[in-house]
């Protein structure tokens, strides 16, 4: 049975930072391309970050330059750095793990973003 748990969500000031993880269980990890994506109030869940399994990454426009997305195989975790944080990056911060018809998602983690 596949699991995906997030972590590090939390309320942060504008311009501050935040790190996420995600930890998965239950497949090989390593062979999955690895997804953030997020979801705010009375809006559609939007892609955030993917890193593919060799670690080729790609970002949504509003988060170039501040966010990093990496992965740990070792430790079957995918990770999301969050720097200089806007308070319209607030939202449900979901992972997401893929590879052909296999989908699955994590539970979310909240960020909020507010002074």
């Amino acid at each position: 049975q596949v699991q995906l748990v997030e972590s590090g969500g939390g309320l942060v000031q504008p311009g501050g930072s935040l790190r996420l993880s995600c930890a998965a269980s239950g497949t090989i990890f390593s062979i999955y391309t690895m997804g953030w994506y997020r979801q705010a109030p009375g809006k559609q869940r939007e892609l955030v970050a993917t890193i593919t399994g060799r670690s080729s990454t790609n970002y949504v426009d509003s988060v170039k330059g501040r966010f990093t997305i990496s992965r740990d195989n070792a430790k079957n975790t995918v990770y999301l750095q969050m720097n200089s944080l806007k308070p319209e990056d607030t939202a449900v911060y979901y992972c997401r793990m893929t590879r052909g018809t296999s989908d699955y998602w994590g539970q979310g983690t909240q960020v909020t973003v507010s002074s």
